[in-house]
């Protein structure tokens, strides 16, 4: 749907920009604060999975195997909620949803559904609902839940063993657990998922990390039948479960070339959504979280990713072109206390984020964290959609623009590259091009702006940058700049 009260707050937000312009520009700060929770010095929180419970609590679950109970998630300081353990002796818990009674946990080696049946908070009914795939005692190998879609299944991808292989058994994949605990291989090629969610329409989405086969990090769409990149599962096609839902396996991809390349040789294989430029927009992708609230300001339906190196929230708008997934990601909030992990949209727009540095160094500085972020009722000045034309980029805005600026092509600036699809780690960018930006047409609305661009390059992000871009009240972009990854062109 489309933005409705954000717009009423928008004119309200208008008649006193100009005030704040005049004494200091507005920051992050001033339009989603953080709410950090004081843990006690007892507990290692490091949150892989949070998920709102009817009783209005907050669930928790730990990389160290707990989950915990939070009583006051609301708290406008959060330094009077308190914490209380309602189970241990879990694997890395790095998934957590409700569902009629249960808490399901998603660790290394199974789904796990735990209860608390004589009502003193602490789970005493304890059940193995799938433990369907291997586990070798590698580090590497995680195993991220989501929450339930809308036939009742969970949805797990599986670490590799390792960067390179599959030791285990579905290492490298995503699969479906049913209610009755039945297990669906879905979709094959993923190397280092850091989450697993849902977009507006229900479909699954996770990120997958900068590593062999994968040039970045990435927002990846699992499509049942797919494959997502990442050959070193392949021989648990020979499955009779994945033979059954899947069939035989993709052909084998060619080392050095280009994924889209690629991806024009194997049908089965399905691009990245959306590329997260490494280190520009962080270097280790993490938990997904999506606003269906519309109590968020004006970013309804869009995706929100984690990057837990950079401690960071990213923004994510998709479109889908040609019948695949794809989009630019924005810079949207800094400052989440340590790695971005777990993330959760509540029903009321209040944005939940757990942190960790273990095992990887984080921005944020405490080993752990839980914080919360809210909307301000401000609405910041910044690039609402990007949506690809056949000859250029659509612009829209979340507030009116200074027609001479955002109409002036000088003040844009745009490059492209693209990453070398290869067995070996990561990739520099490759195959840099300068396109022409020819025209800037500002629509009548006053917020959108039609950019014609000779050189568009498909398999290619489209790097953005607006520095000269203004409002109507002459504020700069809070954000300015925009990363496109360009899979296809629309017809």
């Amino acid at each position: 749907m489309r933005w409705i009260s954000g717009a009423c707050c928008s004119l309200m937000f208008i008649a006193v920009s100009s005030a704040f312009a005049a004494d200091k520009p507005l920051t992050e700060d001033d339009y989603y604060p953080i709410t950090s929770f004081v843990i006690p010095d007892n507990i290692v929180l490091e949150a892989g999975g949070v998920e709102l419970l009817p009783d209005g609590k907050l669930a928790i679950s730990t990389r160290r195997g707990d989950i915990y109970l939070l009583d006051k998630p609301f708290s406008a300081t959060g330094k009077d909620a308190k914490f209380s353990q309602f189970a241990s002796g879990l694997h890395e818990v790095l998934g957590i949803a409700y569902r009629d009674g249960w808490l399901y946990a998603t660790h290394r080696p199974e789904v796990t559904r735990l209860k608390d049946v004589d009502g003193d908070g602490r789970a005493d009914l304890i059940e193995t609902v799938s433990d369907a795939w291997g586990i070798s005692g590698d580090y590497h190998e995680y195993a991220f839940g989501s929450r339930f879609d809308k036939d009742g299944n969970l949805w797990v991808v599986l670490c590799l063993t390792g960067s390179f292989s599959s030791e285990s058994k579905y290492r490298g994949w995503c699969l479906r657990i049913t209610p009755d605990g039945k297990v669906i291989p879905t979709t094959s090629g993923i190397r280092s998922p850091g989450g697993i969610g849902f977009n507006h329409a229900g479909e699954v989405f996770y990120t997958d990390n900068q590593g062999p086969w994968n040039g970045a990090c990435a927002l990846k769409h699992l499509r049942p039948g797919k494959f997502v990149g990442h050959p070193g599962g392949f021989k648990w096609y020979d499955e009779p479960a994945a033979k059954e839902a899947l069939g035989p396996k993709p052909k084998e991809p060619e080392s050095g070339g280009r994924l889209m390349v690629e991806a024009k040789k194997i049908p089965e294989l399905e691009p990245p959504a959306c590329y997260f430029p490494y280190p520009k927009m962080g270097k280790s992708a993490s938990g997904i979280a999506c606003d269906t609230t519309g109590k968020f300001g004006p970013f309804g339906n869009q995706l929100f990713v984690g990057d837990q190196s950079d401690s960071t929230v990213m923004r994510v708008f998709l479109e889908k072109v040609q019948g695949h997934y794809q989009g630019a990601c924005f810079p949207f909030r800094s400052g989440i206390g340590s790695g971005s992990l777990g993330m959760l949209m509540s029903p009321n727009g209040s944005m939940f984020v757990g942190g960790t540095n273990r095992g990887w160094g984080s921005r944020g500085t405490k080993p752990h964290s839980l914080d919360r972020l809210d909307w301000s009722g401000k609405v910041p000045f910044e690039i609402h959609e990007m949506r690809a034309k056949p000859d250029g980029f659509e612009l829209t805005f979340t507030q009116p623009v200074d027609a001479a600026t955002v109409g002036d092509v000088k003040s844009y600036k745009l490059s492209t590259y693209t990453y070398i699809y290869q067995a070996s780690y990561g990739s520099p960018e490759v195959d840099q091009t300068m396109p022409t930006i020819e025209s800037a047409n500002v629509a009548a609305d006053g917020k959108s702006v039609r950019l014609k661009i000779n050189g568009l390059q498909e398999g290619h992000v489209h790097e953005l940058h607006l520095d000269g871009v203004k409002s109507a009240d002459g504020l700069p972009l809070l954000h300015k700049q925009a990363y496109y990854t360009l899979n296809y062109l629309p017809e």
